[in-house]
């Protein structure tokens, strides 16, 4: 038996739509003259949306850190707070949020709109996953074509709050979408460039299938449509055959769902003797770090495309379509880190000096340090999987 180590970078330098028109709220209520709207939003992907369209008309608060699953997240109180003191609540809707619609419906009223922005998408554009029974798959902002139609829904809503500043949004959103042609253009001609071999896109959750239908590649994934489901030995071991079958050179982690899964891959290629690497971490549900060009939607796209194309083979800028990425290390190039394999029996001493040395080199380069085991921890042959970032 193995253990898996993956060194960081940084160490190795130093609902239904809820059926979405159920939230609608058919407001008439404008805003003061001046005030400037506070409009609540579920996702980043969401918010920046909002923000795109209102300017410095609205102020924008964001419920759902980066790197945090949506498929998960609970209201707390301060949340619903936020809620019930907003102006206007924008969620992206087809349950992604689920387990906030309790939220969502009591803070609902007629002077405050809460709106699925996903709400006027044709039912016959949304993908239907069979293991989704009953409902439509949520992630609809990977197609950037049919994000850019979710903004119509918010310039509506908020030249009704604010018709003083309708103009002014139908001007924003215009300037918005036009920048977004531009990217759902640049997706296209990076996808296009991966060998048609190797045009597959594999990670850990079901939240690229808008993706792989908008730029034709085939999406595979461990889990399904949301993070609730468990993946379970079938699973991972139809991904190594087929990973083994088909020569992929490269497969994905997420941002914001537990890579144990894509690691449990990764050991299994790696008992075949099959060549498979981490190509880079996707952001899936949630954008990257606030203040960040990854945490801005067209960054989000820009770096997932740009990864994907490099990563599989195909030619894509370093600095992505804005050269706003930031480049890619040589460690990067080979999967986000090194994986080191160790002998099977490891010896309590062994595992504490190698465990010392990486928490001080971490703080030396500033960096931040966490261990965690697809098994159960344990010093003797049991097999573990320690991610260190």
């Amino acid at each position: 038996m193995s253990l898996f180590v993956r060194l960081p970078l940084k160490t190795l330098a130093c609902l239904g739509l809820l059926i979405c028109s159920g939230c609608n709220g058919a407001s008439t209520q404008t805003a003061p003259q001046g005030q400037r709207i506070k409009i609540v939003a579920t996702t980043g992907m969401v918010a920046d949306l909002a923000q795109q369209v209102a300017g410095s008309h609205a102020e924008v608060v964001k419920l759902i850190g980066s790197g945090v699953d949506p498929h998960l997240f609970r209201a707390t109180r301060r949340d619903v707070k936020q809620l019930q003191e907003a102006d206007v609540v924008f969620y992206s809707g087809l349950l992604l949020e689920g387990r906030m619609q309790d939220a969502l419906q009591q803070v609902d009223r007629a002077n405050r709109p809460v709106v699925a922005i996903t709400s006027s998408l044709d039912k016959s554009y949304l993908r239907s996953p069979p293991e989704f029974e009953g409902h439509f798959d949520p992630h609809v902002w990977m197609d950037v074509t049919a994000w850019s139609q979710c903004i119509d829904v918010i310039v509506e809503t908020l030249s009704k709050r604010d018709p003083a500043h309708a103009d002014e949004f139908q001007q924003n959103a215009r300037n918005y979408q036009a920048e977004l042609e531009k990217l759902d253009r640049y997706v296209r001609e990076v996808v296009a460039s991966i060998p048609e071999s190797q045009r597959v896109l594999v990670t850990a959750h079901d939240a690229f299938g808008y993706f792989g239908r908008a730029y034709g590649i085939e999406v595979r994934s461990v889990q399904g449509v949301t993070t609730e489901s468990e993946a379970g030995v079938h699973d991972v071991n139809r991904l190594v055959d087929f990973l083994a079958e088909r020569k992929i050179p490269a497969i994905f982690v997420e941002s914001s769902v537990n890579e144990k899964n894509i690691r449990a891959v990764i050991e299994g290629t790696q008992s075949r003797n099959v060549a498979v690497r981490i190509g880079a971490e996707l952001f899936s549900d949630a954008m990257g770090a606030e203040g960040t060009y990854e945490g801005t939607y067209i960054g989000m796209i820009d770096h997932n495309a740009t990864r994907i194309a490099r990563a599989l083979g195909g030619t894509a800028p370093e600095t992505g379509l804005n050269g706003r990425l930031a480049p890619e290390s040589d460690d990067a190039k080979r999967g986000g880190g090194m994986w080191l394999v160790l002998p099977g029996a490891i010896t309590p001493g062994l595992l504490a000096v190698l465990l010392f040395s990486l928490l001080v080199a971490c703080r030396r380069g500033s960096g931040r340090l966490s261990v965690s085991f697809v098994s159960c921890f344990s010093l003797f042959p049991r097999r573990g999987i320690c991610p260190l970032e």
